[in-house]
């Protein structure tokens, strides 16, 4: 049977030239970075030579460059440290941001470590109202403001720069969830006015288990995990050095072959869409899907009510084809998916998160969409 993965913006396969440098440093490299002698010495400027790679693709400075275990750590780290380090007690978010945010805003309020959560309006498609993100930062003291540049689930972009714009407006402090752009846009970080971004390595061809927080130089913060002075103090912790290495790797190829990339995923994105209007009446699609509006790597289909809406998935899955998906909430026993449930979807209608790479070929998408046709005929509502 064929197999067909479209569900890279959960994960991506590892890049062959991240493999062999990672291999490299595996089978050569094994000192602490931290112990003073030759071995450690030489681990330690692998890391520090990785650190300046990634500062020098977002055009920042490697003593702002913070390596962490993923993006969920760098999420929590900016908003708890960040709230922590300027005694905040109001932060602004969405609700439909992915849960490393809206999970630790919730708890931070639950505990008391902030006195209000307010969440920025969003429309049907998942875009914010800038107007009433600027409203909520108008009648609130210094506040910290968390929303994601592009939605896992949608592809939905929000403009990095107009709200960076309006959070310096009202001297908040903005960290922008990036996890899912990072490697597929640039990111200038002298350019922005972001005070956080964070990365995921394994969403760009990297290994599972390393990412990076950027924090801007004039932010201050204290270290979430706390043991050695790892990370110049900021993260205690022996460093994932095979995974620092393979994180930078991965960055470097995604910015020299972004263009390229950008142009050929979005014609495959562009492709799906049109077969799957024109083959499957009353097919939609949730979020936006505009190339100046939506990330070129995702496409959320919503599809027709049918029987056995809830086993799409596994009907997709037995033929071969690996996406993700949910539905909205029709009932309180079943939870949904957050993110659908915030831009108010069809509860009746059952969704699927497509999402591409590099790897991905028009031919797989024409398997996709063969099968899709089948499993909807089949599942049709009579």
């Amino acid at each position: 049977m064929k197999k067909v993965y479209l569900d890279n913006a959960a994960t991506t396969p590892l890049d062959r030239d991240v493999i062999a440098e990672m291999t490299n440093v595996m089978e050569n490299y094994f000192g602490n970075p931290s112990a003073i002698h030759a071995l450690g010495r030489e681990v330690r400027t692998l890391v520090e030579k990785a650190r300046k790679t990634v500062a020098n693709l977002l055009g920042a400075s490697p003593s702002e460059i913070f390596f962490t275990s993923g993006g969920t750590e760098a999420d929590n780290t900016a908003i708890r440290c960040g709230i922590a380090a300027y005694g905040i007690k109001h932060a602004i978010t969405s609700k439909i941001e992915h849960h490393a945010v809206e999970h630790t805003l919730n708890m931070m309020l639950k505990h008391g470590e902030i006195d209000k959560l307010s969440f920025v309006n969003i429309d049907a498609k998942g875009n914010v109202d800038y107007a009433h993100l600027e409203e909520l930062l108008q009648h609130n003291e210094r506040s910290f403001v968390s929303l994601m540049h592009a939605n896992n689930e949608l592809g939905t972009l929000t403009d990095m720069a107009k709200v960076g714009d309006i959070c310096e407006k009202y001297n908040a402090i903005y960290h922008a969830d990036t996890v899912q752009t990072m490697g597929h846009y640039p990111h200038n970080v002298r350019e922005l006015k972001a005070h956080f971004i964070v990365c995921a390595a394994h969403k760009l061809h990297g290994p599972k288990g390393v990412g990076f927080l950027y924090v801007n130089s004039n932010i201050k913060i204290p270290p979430m995990i706390y043991g050695g002075a790892q990370e110049r103090n900021m993260r205690g912790g022996t460093e994932n050095v095979y995974g620092i290495v393979g994180l930078a790797k991965a960055l470097e190829i995604a910015y020299a072959e972004m263009d390229a990339h950008q142009v050929y995923i979005q014609d495959l994105k562009d492709y799906l869409k049109a077969q799957l209007i024109a083959e499957i009446p009353g097919i939609g699609f949730n979020g936006e899907t505009d190339a100046d509006k939506s990330l070129y790597t995702v496409l959320n289909v919503s599809f027709p009510e049918m029987d056995m809406a809830d086993m799409l998935l596994f009907n997709l899955d037995i033929n071969g084809i690996c996406a993700s998906g949910g539905s909205a909430c029709s009932s309180g026993s079943n939870i949904g998916s957050h993110v659908l449930n915030g831009i108010e979807a069809d509860p009746n209608r059952p969704s699927v998160r497509f999402s591409f790479s590099k790897y991905t070929t028009k031919e797989e998408l024409d398997y996709v969409i063969e099968k899709v046709k089948m499993v909807v005929k089949q599942n049709a509502l009579v």
